[in-house]
């Protein structure tokens, strides 16, 4: 992966957008080529944990206050997961190293995966879903605004020949490395996929079709009001009690 087309600093520098960002007591992993600030709250031992990948203009930081101490009073573990560049994570963002990290993640958990839950919003849900194929029998997938089709985000960004590459080329990349419809054929927990029906960056029919592509149990909620980045803050009420009615009902 680490050779990948996809990982040109071309993509980089216009899909990522880190921003730095320090806060107390660093949960670190190591990569290939990278250390990760992350967080992980283990506050109940027999619980089921929730790693969580946040989106593109974003950081755990964003997480700390509000949503990390929602999760832990409903009773999880929750670990936020930080992407090279991001916070106070070494290394730069480079979209399938990347997706070796979340295996480097998984293993710094140290559960086993049937006290693991996958929760990916927007480019992270590249990543959960990524997680969910490397553990297929996670507990649970939650993606919230998530990308069906990599391919088409990616191509909103760059063109080929900036790459020095054909669309062709580009094309093999996507399916050889970030195929979401393949990926979430090998996973064997129950999916959660919520989306906004206004979401103008990440339209609705990427939500749709990747509860199409999940196996059941799986639940589609669909927000009617909010967009890709208010989501969380116009429908905060029902939105964790859409994740906690979800989390409850898991084996």
């Amino acid at each position: 992966m680490n050779n990948s087309i996809l990982n040109h600093p071309l993509i980089s520098q216009r899909y990522f957008f880190p921003r730095r960002d320090a806060f107390a007591e660093p949960f670190w992993v190591d990569c290939d080529g990278a250390r990760l600030a992350c967080t992980y709250r283990r506050n109940h031992p027999d619980a089921k944990t929730i790693v969580h990948f946040h989106g593109n203009g974003e950081v755990i930081g964003d997480y700390l206050h509000d949503f990390a101490p929602l999760l832990d009073r409903m009773g999880y573990n929750i670990f936020l997961a930080e992407y090279r560049g991001y916070g106070m994570s070494t290394g730069a963002p480079a979209l399938t190293a990347m997706l070796g990290d979340v295996e480097r993640i998984i293993a710094a958990i140290d559960q086993s995966p049937e006290k693991l839950v996958f929760f990916g919003r927007s480019v992270g849900s590249l990543y959960a879903i990524h997680a969910a194929y490397h553990a297929p029998e996670a507990a649970g997938l939650i993606l919230e605004s998530g990308i069906a089709d990599p391919l088409e985000r990616l191509l909103l960004r760059v063109e080929p020949r900036e790459l020095g590459v054909t669309l062709a080329d580009i094309e093999a990349a996507v399916a050889r490395d970030l195929d979401h419809r393949a990926k979430l054929s090998h996973f064997k927990g129950t999916s959660l996929v919520m989306h906004t029906r206004h979401d103008g960056l990440v339209d609705l029919t990427h939500g749709e079709r990747l509860y199409q592509w999940t196996a059941q149990p799986k639940t589609l909620k669909i927000f009617e009001r909010g967009n890709h980045n208010s989501i969380l803050m116009v429908n905060q009420q029902e939105y964790f009690q859409t994740v906690q009615d979800f989390l409850e009902s898991l084996p």
